[in-house]
């Protein structure tokens, strides 16, 4: 969760890494992005301010600074297809497409989390805050439907329309299914990026890294994954 600058900071640089923004200053650039908008990092980088004030709003000027980004933040769900409320997802998310994506305030989605099209995350039968709570570097695959008092552990790839009703505790698994059950053992770096980890490398890291395929990406690093124990 937000609770600083340097939090904000830290969680808009982790979402461009994962989603693979590269940031090149210039006229260029910026008639580019006037025309060729990038809705979705749009998106994510107003979902990042308006927690940031939501969470650290002090005085009355960054209330109604606030009240305005709330404003964009429901203009652009609307437009995009996102029911996404703030302080849902940690650091370095991937949202990898317009379209209908619901999630109930309650949720807690960990780091690196990419999430697809037509996902739906919500609440148990009759309560407005039984959400899942899933872990880090975890893929949420087209369609799938999560739901309940549940967790779901670090490294899990959901697949296209799983519906996952109970907890997963075992790391490092690719579920599907109706109703999702274990298929095989996986690693989400594969095909997810590792945003945070990224992050670590410091001036060791540039857009010519982030502009690659996750599985490059993820070759590349991980020799320093290792060294630094990210996993074993």
């Amino acid at each position: 969760m937000i609770k600083s600058k340097n939090d904000y900071k830290y969680f808009m640089e982790a979402d461009r890494v994962a989603i693979g923004i590269v940031i090149k200053p210039g006229l260029t650039m910026w008639i580019k992005n006037f025309f060729i908008p990038n809705h979705i990092w749009n998106f994510q980088r107003c979902l990042r301010k308006l927690e940031y004030y939501k969470n650290c709003k002090k005085n009355i000027w960054q209330f109604i600074v606030y009240s305005l980004v709330l404003y964009k933040h429901n203009k652009l769900s609307v437009k995009l297809g996102f029911s996404i409320p703030p302080n849902v997802f940690g650091p370095g998310l991937s949202i990898a497409h317009y379209g209908t994506i619901v999630i109930n305030g309650s949720t807690r989605i960990g780091a690196n989390c990419r999430i697809h099209s037509c996902v739906n995350i919500g609440t148990e039968a009759g309560y407005s805050n039984k959400a899942p709570e899933i872990g880090n570097n975890c893929y949420i695959g087209p369609g799938a439907k999560i739901y309940g008092d549940i967790k779901i552990a670090d490294g899990i790839a959901i697949g296209a329309n799983s519906v996952v009703n109970k907890s997963f505790k075992e790391e490092n698994i690719a579920i599907a299914g109706v109703p999702a059950k274990r298929i095989s053992s996986v690693d989400t770096f594969n095909f997810i990026t590792p945003a945070i980890q990224i992050i670590e490398l410091g001036e060791n890291y540039n857009d010519s890294l982030i502009s690659m395929p996750a599985r490059d990406i993820y070759e590349k690093i991980k020799p320093y994954l290792i060294k630094k124990r990210f996993f074993k």
